[in-house]
């Protein structure tokens, strides 16, 4: 049985802040919501859209998910194909494939998460493709990565994002954790987050990941 490695996929596999900030500017002008600066649009990237929404607009949860629907009109269509594999995530999924089973867990709805994997190629490399559910009962990154646990078989498991929703989400299930700071986070909210290692670009990965399990 191998050991087993989960990836976040927004700002770990792809660079995915175009198509993101593009829906982002869609839904709050269809919402017709004031666009903030460049800063505060980036914290839309990682967590629940619907917790961020709640928290810059002061908007209920039904509002904040009606918004939602309006941010995967234009996701769905061309948000979804904006976006860039990071330099060097083929070749070392392609390596870590032969030694560890390698699933996805994000917090992007799992058909669209699905879709994109799909899209860059990278399919062949992950057992496992886990997201959240469109009725929004799955959103939080702890629940997807206890969902992915759920459906993998039990072994060994270490966990691979930008933010610190993965780094958090991993304590929640009792796992290892390894920050990224190629993504959207930085090394101050991964190392409060309590990351186990951080790593400051895609080829120190498995020699870490080897180092953890």
């Amino acid at each position: 049985m191998k050991n087993i490695v989960l990836f976040d996929l927004d700002g770990t596999l792809t660079d995915s802040s175009e198509g993101i900030l593009n829906s982002v500017r869609y839904m709050l002008e269809k919402k017709g919501l004031e666009i903030p600066d460049e800063a505060t649009l980036h914290s839309f990237i990682g967590p629940p859209l619907t917790d961020t929404l709640m928290q810059l607009y002061g908007v209920s949860e039904s509002e904040a998910q009606a918004a939602v629907e309006i941010y995967r009109e234009y996701y769905g269509e061309e948000g979804i194909k904006q976006l860039s594999v990071y330099s060097g995530i083929e070749e070392l999924l392609a390596e870590l494939s032969t030694d560890y089973c390698l699933a996805v867990a994000t917090s992007k709805p799992e058909v669209f998460a699905e879709q994109v994997i799909e899209n860059t190629g990278l399919a062949k490399y992950f057992t496992g493709i886990f997201g959240a559910d469109l009725a929004g009962e799955r959103s939080k990154k702890a629940d997807v990565i206890a969902h992915a646990l759920n459906q993998l078989d039990k072994a060994p498991t270490v966990m691979i994002g930008d933010r610190k929703f993965d780094i958090l989400g991993a304590k929640a299930n009792h796992l290892q954790s390894i920050g990224v700071l190629y993504g959207f986070g930085d090394r101050q909210e991964l190392a409060e987050a309590g990351a186990d290692k951080i790593v400051e670009n895609v080829a120190e990965l498995p020699a870490v990941i080897k180092d953890l399990l």
